[in-house]
């Protein structure tokens, strides 16, 4: 069991791990539409944000996903999620989801067994100041990942649309001393070089700028405080601590290729020590995959597994339809927001 003493009256878990690229120098950052990278000069110099915070938020939840078989990963088996199929057949699930229980394909759908469920459960919060440690057990119930990752139920059935659980767990990846390293390219047409290069023929030449930085780090944000203050039980902290710790673990241990030009790994993937509070040191996955086995077998009692159905018409949206054959801003980033 790793020893989480120094945790208990932090306010804050704290790690800046530095990264560097795989293979050679260069790397591709996050781009933004109509503004390309996101350069930014401070006292120290010129930084670059390689990685989003919603983007590394959406990483965070897929460490946890088993994609081959549409489950949590197995160490994860018994923790609170909810389950969409449409036709008979695996849809999505909240863990998925960049907004959490609060994805239309949970909500919005004529299945209204979970919605009317959350409504009741939630019953009570309309009106007044909102009772944070009722929201956190539903929460903790439903979908457990919500407490960590942030919800907003943007919904005026839902309280009002008032409830809302900021991130407790949070991280980007930022470098410093940047500078460009332009380059370039072009797509080739060997049948027909000089053709219609509107409609995809003929030679395309373009330019590429990638970056080259002096250091590379990944800044993680565990808020202890956050957590307390949801008012749970002892063992739902744990639980909830154990489960951000392991996102973290698995995350660096795992795939840091964000991007085709773009793939990081720790300089010391062993030894990751925190700044706040100073020394504490990430337990290794072995240790993190039991501890958070146990601590989701003593919280059993207050988590559920929902199953729900979409079979709403997948509908294109007015936009996506007006713009099917124009040109669209390329951006290899998934920018997707979450809360």
């Amino acid at each position: 069991m790793p020893d989480l003493k120094a945790l208990k009256k932090a306010n804050r878990l704290l790690f800046s791990v530095p990264l560097r690229p795989v293979q050679g120098d260069r790397f591709q950052p996050t781009g933004f539409p109509s503004l390309g990278a996101a350069t930014y000069q401070t006292k120290d110099g010129q930084k670059l944000l390689v990685e989003s915070a919603q983007s590394m938020a959406n990483r965070l939840e897929m460490v946890c996903w088993d994609t081959a078989k549409n489950t949590p990963v197995t160490e994860l088996t018994g923790i609170s999620h909810v389950t969409v199929n449409r036709k008979g057949a695996f849809l999505t699930d909240s863990i998925l989801e960049a907004h959490r229980i609060n994805s239309p394909y949970l909500l919005e759908g004529k299945d209204r067994n979970f919605f009317d469920e959350l409504k009741a459960e939630l019953g009570g919060l309309e009106e007044g100041p909102i009772d944070r440690k009722k929201l956190a057990e539903v929460l903790l119930k439903y979908d457990v990942g919500s407490l960590i990752h942030g919800v907003f139920l943007a919904k005026k059935d839902l309280a009002g649309g008032r409830l809302r659980i900021a991130r407790a767990l949070s991280a980007f990846v930022e470098a410093s001393g940047v500078n460009v390293a332009a380059s370039g390219g072009v797509k080739n047409d060997h049948v027909n070089p000089s053709g219609d290069t509107k409609s995809g023929f003929g030679n395309v030449p373009f330019s590429r700028d990638e970056f080259v930085a002096e250091q590379i780090d990944c800044h993680i944000n565990l808020d202890l405080a956050q957590i307390r203050g949801y008012g749970l039980e002892p063992e739902a902290q744990e639980l909830l601590v154990l489960l951000a710790l392991h996102r973290v673990r698995k995350l660096l241990d795992g795939d840091l290729r964000f991007r085709t030009a773009c793939d990081l790994e720790p300089l010391d993937r062993e030894h990751v020590v925190a700044s706040r509070p100073l020394g504490f040191q990430l337990p290794p996955l072995t240790d993190l995959q039991a501890a958070v086995s146990e601590a989701i077998k003593a919280c059993k009692h207050l988590m559920v597994h929902t199953t729900l159905t979409f079979e709403d018409e997948l509908k294109k949206g007015k936009d996506t339809e007006e713009n099917a054959d124009g040109p669209a801003e390329q951006n290899e980033a998934d920018e997707s927001p979450a809360e």
